[in-house]
C-alpha cells in the first residue's frame, strides 16, 4: 500500500486543493467571451476546453468516491469512448461544446465542490477506489491539486507573489514524492533554489520551476534538458 512520507506530512492536501479550485474559479468567473476563446498551453485546447475537461473529469472523481469504477467504464463504453484518458478527455470537451459556458461552469463548480467536501470528510488516510486500485485519499487529493495547478498555469490564472513561494514548495515536494513512488530512474536532490537530477552517470541541475514544469510535461520543446531526463521526470501528466 502506498503511504505518505514524512516529506508531505506537514502539508494539508485538502486546503491546497481548495486553494487551487478557488484560483480557477476566480479566473473563470472573470472571463468574457473573448477570454473563453483564448488558446491554452494544452495543444489544441482553448480556455473553454480546459473548463470542459475539468467538468467532465468529475465523472471519474466521483466514481472513485462512489467505488463505482466499473460503472464509470461501462458508461464510457455505452458512449462509444475508447479506453484511455486521452479519448475520455476529448469526449468530455466535445459533449460540452454546445452547452452554454455558464452552465458548464456551474456544473464544474458544483461537482468539484462535492468532490472536495467528500475527500476532506474521508481524511488523508482513508482508501478510495481508483482506476489502478485502492489509493490513499490524501495522496489522491494531492494529485487533483497538482492537476488543477497545472491547468491554472495552462490558462494563465494569476498567482500572487504571496502565494508563489508556498505553491512552488508543495509542488516540488509532491513531484519528488511521486518520482519515488513510481520508481523513476531519476534520483532527485533538492536544495535552496535548485533541484539536482541524476540518471545513471548523467547529472543536471534545474530551477524548481523548471523541475515542476518537467514533471507535468510542460517544458518548452526547445528547452535544452536531455530527452532521457525529460522522460524520466515526467510523472504527473
Amino acid at each position: 500500500m502506498t503511504t505518505e512520507s514524512d516529506q508531505l506530512a506537514d502539508l494539508d492536501p485538502f486546503e491546497i486543493f481548495d486553494d487551487e479550485a478557488r484560483r480557477l474559479d476566480r479566473f473563470f468567473s472573470s472571463l468574457d467571451e473573448q477570454g473563453w476563446d483564448q488558446p491554452s498551453r494544452c495543444a489544441g485546447w482553448t480556455v473553454r476546453d480546459v473548463l470542459g475537461h475539468l467538468a467532465g473529469e468529475e465523472l471519474y472523481n466521483q466514481a472513485c468516491l462512489d467505488e463505482d469504477i466499473a460503472g464509470f467504464f461501462e458508461m464510457l463504453g455505452r458512449e462509444g469512448v475508447e479506453r484511455g484518458f486521452d479519448a475520455f478527455n476529448e469526449w468530455c470537451i466535445r459533449r460540452r461544446h454546445e452547452v452554454p459556458v455558464a452552465d458548464v461552469l456551474r456544473e464544474w463548480r458544483t461537482k468539484n465542490g462535492e468532490t472536495r467536501r467528500r475527500m476532506r470528510a474521508l481524511g488523508r488516510d482513508a482508501m478510495i477506489a481508483t482506476s489502478v486500485g485502492p489509493y490513499p485519499a490524501g495522496l489522491q487529493t494531492f494529485h487533483y491539486a497538482s492537476e488543477y495547478a497545472t491547468h491554472a498555469d495552462d490558462i494563465g490564472a494569476p498567482v500572487t507573489g504571496k502565494e508563489a513561494g508556498a505553491r512552488l514548495n508543495w509542488r516540488t515536494r509532491f513531484a519528488e514524492f511521486v518520482l519515488d513512488e513510481v520508481g523513476s530512474s531519476a534520483h532527485v536532490e533538492t536544495g535552496p533554489g535548485r533541484v539536482s537530477v541524476r540518471i545513471d552517470n548523467m547529472s543536471t541541475r534545474l530551477d524548481p520551476e523548471e523541475f515542476v514544469e518537467a514533471t507535468v510535461g510542460r517544458l518548452p520543446d526547445d528547452h535544452p534538458l536531455d530527452p532521457r531526463v525529460r522522460s524520466a521526470l515526467r510523472c504527473l501528466a
